[in-house]
């Protein structure tokens, strides 16, 4: 049979290669790959082009933008990754190539198994639980930092600290963050810092990277020297997306070390603003309180202008005299505390901060207390003043003033009534003439009306 007279099924290439593509999607799915980057490219569509590649074979790989966006790593010539693609062919040049839809290192799925498990082991021993975690100080001593000495996350720390405690001092206890001996090392300076005692609140951490740079603070060791830490320890692990093992056993978890140095800092000048503000509010109530009591004052002399003057204007003095005291009882015992707390500041200041800082701290109080002296001096003479006057005024109204002038009251003998006029007397009638030592009896003999 001639060739030339056999049935033939022509394909054209690009139908060709359709029926490719298609059998090789349906055959194989989805495949993980494991494999070194070589011939890395990113052009302006953010697409990915790459080879993956082992010690005998080489194949093509894509990866679009929509599927490269979410992810953490940032690939590179020589990089080990492992990957999910969908095997696939290039038609317009017939090229067989792989379409990725994830990546990640090689060995960070092993890593993360291993994660999980010790997750589990430790919080079954109870390391996780809140009542084993420790309280940070409010005014730390020394702050110790175990951390690169190099790395951006020192750096961070520093900076933060100087702006917010300028005077609390420093100790950084140098160590690798990753690498074989990391682990060991973070060890080592958590228990050296704990013997040295040369501070009292610790920050553990480092920047952000790949599970595998992060894996020292995995480490069961560092676990449980952290765990074991009398110094409560503030975890600053990487970003705050990034989750170690350090930060579920540490007494707080920072999201980033600029955030651990601000926790483990009190923003001095706030401080200052606080003290202040209460000082002010102290001196406030104080004369809202003395002005109560005056008004109150001034309600009973109104209820009482003919009532025994004498006796209550006495008793209001006396109470006077006691709310003043109470008050210098209470400003003292304010400004003992003050001193206090002022001289516990100075003696943990006294090594660290500059000498004319206290100085001029000292003056401010000195200042403060005389002031508040002078105010409670002048209230007091002022309210002295207006309590004279008050007596004044009312000893001047007063009956038994009006007797030590020469002056008589005539009452009826039997019935006590005062007698105000000749009319209301007649011949024989028994009066009593009240003097001002004592009073008289007498029988009325004579009535004369003018």
């Amino acid at each position: 049979m001639s060739i030339l007279n056999e049935h033939r099924t022509v394909l054209g290439v690009s139908e060709l290669n359709a029926e490719v593509a298609l059998m090789l999607s349906q055959s194989f799915g989805l495949v993980w790959l494991e494999g070194e980057i070589s011939n890395f490219s990113r052009p302006a569509s953010g697409h990915f082009y790459f080879s993956l590649k082992d010690q005998k074979a080489q194949v093509r790989c894509a990866m679009f933008r929509n599927r490269n966006m979410a992810l953490r790593l940032k690939p590179a010539n020589g990089m080990k990754v492992m990957v999910r693609a969908r095997v696939g062919l290039y038609e317009p040049r017939g090229e067989f190539q792989i379409i990725v839809e994830h990546m990640e290192e090689a060995g960070a799925g092993e890593l993360q198994r291993q994660f999980e498990e010790l997750k589990a082991s430790l919080a079954a021993s109870g390391l996780f639980d809140a009542d084993r975690k420790k309280t940070l100080p409010k005014l730390p001593s020394a702050i110790g930092v175990i951390t690169s000495p190099s790395g951006a996350a020192i750096r961070d720390i520093l900076q933060v600290l100087e702006r917010r405690a300028p005077q609390i001092p420093v100790y950084i206890y140098p160590v690798a963050v990753q690498g074989k001996a990391a682990a060991k090392e973070i060890e080592s300076a958590i228990i050296r810092a704990n013997t040295d005692k040369r501070c009292d609140l610790l920050i553990v951490g480092r920047g952000g990277g790949s599970i595998e740079d992060l894996w020292s603070f995995n480490e069961r060791n560092v676990a449980m020297a952290i765990h074991d830490s009398a110094l409560p320890i503030i975890s600053a692990v990487g970003h705050e997306v990034d989750v170690t093992i350090a930060d579920f056993v540490a007494d707080v978890r920072a999201a980033t070390p600029s955030v651990a140095a601000e926790l483990a800092a009190p923003d001095m000048q706030e401080l200052r603003q606080t003290t202040a503000l209460q000082r002010h509010r102290l001196v406030r109530s104080m004369e809202r309180f003395v002005s109560q009591r005056y008004q109150a004052l001034q309600l009973s002399q109104q209820r009482l202008e003919n009532q025994k003057p004498a006796y209550h204007l006495q008793q209001q003095k006396q109470r006077l005299d006691e709310v003043s005291m109470r008050g210098v009882r209470a400003m003292n015992l304010y400004l003992e505390r003050q001193n206090v707390k002022l001289k516990q500041l100075e003696a943990k200041l006294q090594s660290n901060a500059p000498a004319f800082r206290l100085e001029r701290q000292k003056q401010r109080h000195s200042q403060l207390d005389s002031r508040l002296n002078q105010v409670m001096k002048q209230i007091l003479e002022r309210e002295s003043g207006k309590f004279s006057v008050l007596a004044s005024r009312l000893n001047g109204v007063s009956p038994l003033n009006t007797l030590q002038r020469g002056y008589s009251i005539t009452q009826d003998a039997e019935s006590g009534e005062v007698l105000q006029s000749t009319r209301q007397i007649s011949v024989g009638q028994q009066v009593k003439v009240r003097l001002q030592d004592g009073s008289i009896e007498a029988d009325v003999t004579t009535v004369n009306n003018e």
